[in-house]
């Protein structure tokens, strides 16, 4: 299997609104929220954009604080941890007006339950301008709402959404050599297979394929890898 990375359409429009916010005018806040369904690839996708533009990667965590929220900030950025929330975000701030980086923000979901908490970001962007880049799950956007000085500055909410077939017929050409048959690209895309269990799906009928003297992957084929996959599952969890 080839060790790539797939730049589908999801990636793509995630580029062009990062670009878009970068270079928004200073009077315009800097702020955007991308959402999906589970199973996208979403965060394996914004670590690699991150990665490549020198983004800070944030992921919250269930329960996170205010002072929880800061400290990662400041390890992210190589910063001193003063033990202090006010000189933490004052260090913060200082950080990005002299080296400005674009913020993403993870599973922001997690923060969404506290007010004092996500509010933190929107000051951050206000005092800095830097780009911050919200994530969450699928209902995030209603979620956020609620919180009035959050939406009234987002520059926009990209849905991300599920592969069509003919994405997952090019996912798969990238990955692998092997070939799928109508009925199996047909499967995995109304079957909605999130993209690493595509990959994993591939190791395996690579393997099977090579063990049988097998070139063509058909729908068949799928459904027994993907149903193994479960029932190992099932039984771990009951382990």
């Amino acid at each position: 299997m080839e060790n790539k990375f797939v730049k589908t359409k999801n990636f793509k429009n995630f580029i062009s609104l990062a670009s878009k916010l970068k270079n928004l005018p200073d009077n315009i806040p800097r702020l955007a929220l991308i959402y999906s369904e589970p199973g996208i690839g979403k965060t394996h996708m914004l670590l690699k954009w991150a990665l490549d533009n020198d983004a800070v990667y944030i992921r919250a965590i269930n329960g996170m604080t205010q002072p929880g929220l800061l400290k990662t900030i400041v390890t992210d950025l190589d910063l001193t941890d003063y033990h202090n929330m006010q000189t933490n975000f004052n260090h913060i701030v200082k950080s990005l007006q002299q080296e400005p980086r674009v913020i993403i923000v993870d599973e922001v979901d997690y923060l969404i339950g506290d007010k004092n908490v996500i509010e933190i970001l929107r000051d951050i962007q206000d005092i800095t301008n830097v780009p911050i880049i919200l994530s969450g799950m699928e209902f995030v956007n209603r979620k956020i709402a609620r919180f009035k000085h959050i939406k009234s500055r987002l520059y926009k909410s990209l849905k991300l959404k599920y592969y069509d077939s003919n994405e997952i017929s090019d996912i798969l050409e990238q990955l692998t050599n092997l070939k799928f048959t109508d009925g199996a690209i047909k499967y995995l895309t109304l079957r909605k297979v999130p993209f690493r269990q595509i990959v994993q799906t591939i190791q395996e009928l690579e393997s099977y394929s090579q063990t049988n003297n097998i070139s063509e992957i058909d729908e068949t084929k799928v459904i027994e890898v993907l149903n193994e996959r479960q029932d190992t599952q099932i039984m771990s969890q009951n382990a």
